[in-house]
C-alpha cells in the first residue's frame, strides 16, 4: 500500500514553475481591436487545472459574454482557452480568471481589451474577483496546514524519541496522550484542509466546505490524492501506535526481572551468594539470562523501528509530492530531499515535546544525552537540505530582500538560529547534569497498586503492603476497607511529590530551556506555512523578465493588430494631472532618493497617455535598475492593471493606462535603486 501510495504522488511530478504565473494572454492586455476576437487565450508559466467558471468575460455592462467550460488550447496543459458569443458591441471587456497551478496553489486575476474603442464599464465587484481567498477561509485554511506540520512533527518526533531514547516512556500516560496528540491532531487538520480546498481555490464563503462536489474536485487534483494518502497513511499509523505502546509499554516478565536482579529467581544456599563470592560461570549464566529477557524487546524496537520509519517518509512525501518540490528544476533530487527535510525537522521538534514530558517523567542524563546527539544530526540534515531548497527556490540573491519569499526565508533563518542558541543553552544544562551522578540518574515512579474492590480476604494482595504500612504509621485500623483506600491515595500522592520534588535545580534549568526552544519551534512551522504558499523567488523573477519582455514587445507592436498594444491616446489640453511621489528606498547610491513625478492626459476613464520622470535630490534626472508603474481601483477589486512603458532617456518613461471605471485610484510607482534597495509609493488619483 504505501508503494503505492508513494507512486500516486510521485508520478505527476514533473519539471516546471512552482506557483503558476501567467505569462501573455490573447488578446493582450489592454489591447485595442478592430474586430471582435473568437475567443480569449491565457498561457502560463506551469500546467494549471481547469474549473467550469476559470476564465470569465464580462461586457461593459457586466453581462457574461463568453460559452463557459474553458479548456486547454490545443491540448497544452499550460493554457486557458474559452470561446466568445457573436455580434460582440464595442467597448471595453474584462476578463476575470482563475486557475490552480501544478503545485497545488490557487492564482487568478483580471485584465481588460477593447472592441473599436475603450469605453467606461460597470463590472461588479464579485465578477472581478482574484486569487485572494475569503478571510475567514483563508484564515482556517492556512491554521489547518500549520497544525497539520506540527502534528506530523509531534507524532512522527515523539514516536522516534520513545524508540531511539526511552523505550521505557511508551508505559508512561503522558508519552501516551503525547502521541494520541498527534495522531489525531493529524487526522482532524488533514479533514479540514480537504473540506476547506474548495472553497479556498474558488473564493467562496465557509458554507462551501461541505459541498460535495468541491470535496470530489479536490480529490481529483494532486494536493486531493496526497491529502487521500495522508488519510490511509494515519489508519495505519494508527495500528503502528497501538503496537508501540502495546509492546514497548507493558512491564518485563518474570524472567526479565530475575535477569535484572542477578537471578533472584533462584533459591538456595548454592546460589544465594554466588554474586557475593563472583564465580564467572554464575555471572556469565546471568548475562546470558539477561540478553534472552532483553532479546523480545530489541527484535520489537527494530521493528517497530523500520516500521515507524516507513510510515514517516510516506506521510512526508504527502506534502513534498504536492508543494514546491513536485515542479522546478531537479524534481528528482528537490524530492527526496524535501522529504528528509520534513523527517529531520519532525525528529528534532517533536522530539522537544517528548523531551519536556520526559523532564517531567524524572528521565535521566543517559536520555537526554541521547537525544541530544540525534538532535544535531537532524539539525545537520536540517541545515543540507535547507541550503538546496534556499538555492533552488530563490534562483538569485537580489529574490533573498525583493520578495517575499525571500524575506519569510530570512525570517525563518532567525528563528532556527535562534532555536539553535537556545539548544547551545540546553547542552550546557545537560552537561551539568551529567556531571552531578546522584542528579542524572532517572527518577522512576514507584508503582502503588490500588484494589478496585477491596475485601478482608484480599487485602494484603490488592495493596501490596502500602496501606498496611501507611497505616502502621499513622496508627489507623488496617481491617477498615475504606480508610484502607484513604491510605493507599495518599501514599499515592506522597510519590508523585517525591517524583516532582526530583526535578532539581539542574533539571528546571534544562526543562526551562527545552521549553523556550520548543516555543521558538512553534514560529519555524508558522514560518514555514506561509513559506509553502508564497511563490518562489525564483519563479518572480521569471515573471518579472516575462513581463518586461511582454512589455517591450506591446510598445514594439503594430497598431491595429488582434494582439498588439492599445493606440496612443488621444491627449486634450488642460486636461494634464500630475502626481509628485518623493520617494527615498534607503540605499547609498545617488539614485536611492529623489522624487518620482506621473502625469496623465486627459486623465479620465478609458485610455490615458502617461509620463513617468525620475529625478534626484539634486533635481537631475536619474537612472534606476527597475521602475514599475500600475493603478488599482480598491473600491472595486480591480488592478493593480500594470503599465507597460517605455524608455524616453535617462530616468524619463512613457505608456498607456487604460482605466475602465471611474473612482478614486491608486496609483503605485515602484522603484528599485540597487540590488537590495527598493521601495513603493502611493498615492490618490481620483478619475470621473
Amino acid at each position: 500500500m504505501l508503494g503505492a501510495v508513494l507512486a500516486l504522488l510521485l508520478a505527476g511530478a514533473g519539471p516546471a514553475s512552482a506557483h503558476a504565473a501567467l505569462q501573455s494572454t490573447d488578446p493582450a492586455q489592454n489591447a485595442v481591436l478592430p474586430v471582435a476576437p473568437q475567443t480569449v487565450t491565457l498561457t502560463f508559466s506551469e500546467a494549471v487545472s481547469l474549473s467550469s467558471d476559470s476564465v470569465r468575460v464580462l461586457d461593459p455592462a457586466g453581462r457574461a459574454v463568453d460559452s463557459g467550460s474553458p479548456a486547454h488550447a490545443d491540448g497544452k496543459d499550460n493554457t486557458a482557452r474559452v470561446g466568445l458569443g457573436s455580434g460582440l458591441a464595442n467597448g471595453t471587456y474584462t476578463v476575470a480568471w482563475r486557475a490552480v497551478s501544478e503545485d497545488s496553489h490557487p492564482i487568478g486575476g483580471a485584465f481588460t481589451f477593447s472592441i473599436g474603442a475603450p469605453s467606461a464599464t460597470t463590472v461588479s465587484t464579485t465578477a472581478l474577483q482574484s486569487a485572494e481567498a475569503d478571510g475567514l477561509v483563508a484564515a482556517l485554511y492556512g491554521t489547518a496546514r500549520t497544525v497539520a506540520y506540527a502534528a506530523f512533527a509531534l507524532l512522527a518526533g515523539a514516536a522516534g524519541f520513545v524508540l531511539l531514547c526511552w523505550p521505557a516512556g511508551a508505559s508512561r500516560r503522558p508519552v501516551q496522550r503525547l502521541l494520541m496528540t498527534g495522531w489525531v491532531a493529524l487526522l482532524v487538520s488533514t479533514v479540514a484542509v480537504l473540506m476547506l480546498r474548495g472553497p479556498y481555490e474558488r473564493g467562496s464563503g465557509v458554507g462551501k466546505a461541505f459541498d460535495l462536489s468541491l470535496v470530489r474536485t479536490t480529490l481529483d487534483e494532486r494536493i486531493g490524492t496526497a491529502l487521500a494518502a495522508r488519510l490511509l497513511l494515519l489508519a495505519a499509523s494508527g495500528v503502528f501506535l497501538s503496537l508501540l505502546v502495546g509492546q514497548l509499554g507493558l512491564p518485563q516478565g518474570a524472567g526479565a526481572k530475575a535477569a535484572a536482579n542477578g537471578g533472584a529467581g533462584r533459591t538456595g544456599p548454592g546460589t544465594a551468594g554466588a554474586g557475593a563470592d563472583g564465580d564467572p560461570e554464575e555471572a556469565e549464566l546471568r548475562e546470558l539470562e539477561r540478553r534472552a529477557a532483553e532479546r523480545p524487546q530489541r527484535e520489537a524496537r527494530l521493528g517497530l523501528g523500520v516500521a515507524g520509519l516507513v510510515l514517516a517518509v510516506a506521510l512526508s512525501a504527502t506534502w513534498a509530492g504536492a508543494d514546491h518540490a513536485s515542479v522546478g528544476i531537479q524534481v528528482w533530487l528537490a524530492l527526496p530531499l524535501g522529504m528528509l527535510h520534513l523527517v529531520a525537522m519532525a525528529l528534532w521538534l517533536g522530539g522537544l515535546a517528548a523531551m519536556l514530558v520526559g523532564l517531567r517523567e524524572g528521565i535521566g542524563a543517559e536520555v537526554a544525552d541521547r537525544f541530544s546527539k540525534i538532535a544535531f544530526g537532524a539539525v545537520l540534515v536540517l541545515a543540507g537540505t535547507g541550503v538546496y531548497q534556499s538555492w533552488r527556490g530563490l534562483g538569485s540573491w537580489g529574490a533573498l530582500t525583493g520578495t517575499d519569499y525571500g524575506r519569510l526565508l530570512l525570517v525563518k533563518t532567525g528563528c532556527v538560529i535562534a532555536m539553535l542558541g537556545v539548544a547551545w543553552m540546553s547542552r550546557t544544562w545537560l552537561a551539568r547534569l551529567r556531571a552531578t551522578p546522584e542528579e542524572a540518574a532517572e527518577v522512576v515512579p514507584e508503582p502503588v497498586a490500588v484494589a478496585a474492590t477491596p475485601g478482608p480476604d484480599t487485602a494484603s494482595e490488592t495493596v501490596s503492603g502500602a496501606a498496611s504500612d501507611a497505616a502502621s504509621d499513622s496508627g489507623a485500623d488496617t481491617e477498615d476497607p475504606v480508610r484502607r483506600a484513604q491510605l493507599v491515595r495518599q501514599r499515592a500522592a506522597r510519590a508523585n511529590a517525591d517524583r516532582d520534588r526530583g526535578l532539581t535545580p539542574t533539571r528546571a534549568g534544562l526543562r526551562r530551556s527545552v521549553l523556550v526552544e520548543a516555543a521558538v519551534a512553534v514560529a519555524v512551522l508558522v514560518v514555514t506555512t506561509l513559506l509553502t504558499n508564497s511563490p518562489p523567488g525564483r519563479v518572480a523573477g521569471e515573471v518579472a523578465a516575462a513581463a518586461a519582455n511582454g512589455a517591450a514587445t506591446t510598445s514594439g507592436g503594430t497598431s491595429g493588430g488582434t494582439t498588439g498594444g492599445a493606440p496612443a491616446p488621444q491627449t486634450v489640453p488642460g486636461r494634464t494631472v500630475e502626481l509628485k511621489l518623493p520617494y527615498d528606498t534607503k540605499g547609498r547610491t545617488p539614485n536611492a532618493k529623489g522624487t518620482a513625478t506621473v502625469t496623465l492626459n486627459p486623465a479620465g476613464t478609458g485610455s490615458n497617455e502617461v509620463h513617468l520622470k525620475l529625478d534626484g535630490a539634486d533635481g537631475s534626472p536619474v537612472e534606476v535598475p527597475e521602475v514599475e508603474l500600475a493603478f488599482t481601483l480598491p473600491d472595486r477589486d480591480l488592478g493593480p492593471l500594470t503599465v507597460p512603458l517605455t524608455t524616453e532617456g535617462t530616468g524619463r518613461w512613457t505608456g498607456t493606462a487604460q482605466l475602465p471605471l471611474a473612482g478614486n485610484w491608486v496609483v503605485s510607482v515602484v522603484i528599485r535603486s540597487s540590488d537590495i534597495d527598493q521601495t513603493t509609493e502611493i498615492k490618490q488619483l481620483k478619475i470621473g
